[in-house]
């Protein structure tokens, strides 16, 4: 893996992608800065190689247009407050202005260009638009996990007009490494987690990752299919009546693998979907009629548990209840706490997935785990065996 640490940046101009697709309140202030200090180490190494830093990203869906409230002159302060040091900003990405901010750029100095989507050659992956950015630098760094699984001028066009200085930034490096860790190096037994809601979203990951695995935990919503599937009453949980087949294959193919499957035993059931129904716990095959499932139980809980503290790598993608309702998050919780034991004993645990990583975040569990992805499209892609666009480039 050709990583910035394999060049010095003396003297160099590096223009890295970033991904500073951040959230942002009614005032456009930066509400999560997560994704802006995921990049520090590889702005630190440049610069501290006496290189200078051109940073461009997209912020938002602009499509093609220059609008005010997707400028990304409203994150300049909060990038400048998180890397320490004062960052220059330049109206435009191509062009004159451009060329002239780039051009004047001093080693120790940080240029942030505007955003990449006010212009529709970006997502479609113009080459004369790739060619134009990659005349303002002397090398090129992806350190936009979040973006790799997009062939965009700037996370995979790019690449070819830096033949010999290309390079994966820092955080792409731990991406990568956290996802070979689970998929191919990691420790045995390895356990993955998958929750959410539709067993749809999840196929492909199911079946790329089962040679792989040991353990398999299937929770949340999907789980109701695989109940269901296999002769359960579920009541009105949410199910995929067009995916029962499947589930019943997905379990044959397991078994096939010698991966062992460990669906819910109970479950927390409601009567409607509201954190404030009636609630009762109920065995997960045998829910009554009128009500739903709506979190792991008890037993479920303790299982689970038994599982991941015998195991020396977990891959968590998906909750496991509707933990954004506080009478449905108990399931979630314990999982957690599940996988921060297991990771105080020695095992790598990597937290990826939108929902996945909101709870973490949301429940301080970030700094329990080992690895938390910045990338959700991006990490599910990897972990459905698909190359990358983003790293494919460079590693051509």
């Amino acid at each position: 893996m050709k990583t910035i640490n394999d060049f010095n940046f003396n003297e160099k101009k590096a223009l890295v992608r970033v991904d500073f697709n951040v959230p942002q309140d009614d005032q456009l202030k930066v509400t999560d800065n997560t994704r802006i200090t995921a990049v520090k180490p590889t702005v630190d190494k440049i610069l501290n190689d006496g290189g200078s830093v051109i940073l461009m990203a997209h912020l938002g869906r602009p499509k093609g247009e220059a609008k005010d409230e997707f400028s990304l002159k409203h994150i300049v302060d909060e990038v400048s407050s998180v890397l320490g040091k004062e960052v220059k900003f330049v109206e435009e990405c191509v062009g004159e202005k451009a060329e002239k901010a780039a051009a004047d750029l001093q080693p120790g100095e940080i240029l942030l260009l505007e955003n990449l989507r006010f212009h529709n050659e970006e997502e479609k992956g113009d080459e004369a638009f790739a060619e134009k950015l990659s005349q303002l630098a002397d090398a090129y760094v992806n350190d936009a996990f979040g973006t790799a699984h997009r062939a965009h001028a700037s996370t995979a066009v790019i690449a070819k007009f830096f033949p010999s200085t290309k390079f994966f930034g820092l955080l792409m490096a731990d991406e990568l490494k956290a996802i070979d860790k689970v998929l191919k190096s990691g420790e045995k037994p390895v356990t993955a987690i998958l929750g959410g809601s539709k067993v749809s979203t999840k196929i492909t990951i199911i079946e790329n990752i089962l040679p792989a695995v040991d353990n398999l935990i299937i929770g949340g919503g999907m789980a109701f299919t695989f109940i269901k599937a296999l002769g359960g009453k579920i009541g009105t949980s949410l199910v995929e009546e067009d995916k029962l087949p499947l589930a019943l294959e997905i379990l044959g193919k397991a078994k096939e693998h010698k991966v062992k499957v460990y669906l819910p035993s109970d479950t927390v059931i409601a009567e409607s979907f509201s954190n404030d129904a009636e609630r009762k716990e109920s065995d997960i095959y045998d829910i009554p009629e009128g009500w739903m499932g709506l979190d792991a139980g008890p037993k479920s809980r303790d299982q689970f548990n038994d599982v991941l503290l015998n195991s020396r790598t977990i891959l968590w993608n998906g909750p496991i209840g509707v933990f954004e309702m506080s009478n449905f998050a108990a399931g979630t919780v314990a999982l957690g706490d599940s996988i921060a034991e297991a990771t105080k004993l020695g095992a790598f645990s990597l937290v990826g997935g939108g929902d996945s990583v909101a709870f973490v975040k949301q429940f301080g569990y970030a700094d329990k785990v080992s690895y938390v992805s910045t990338g959700g499209g991006a990490m599910l892609e990897s972990l459905e065996g698909l190359e990358l666009p983003g790293v494919a480039a460079i590693n051509k």
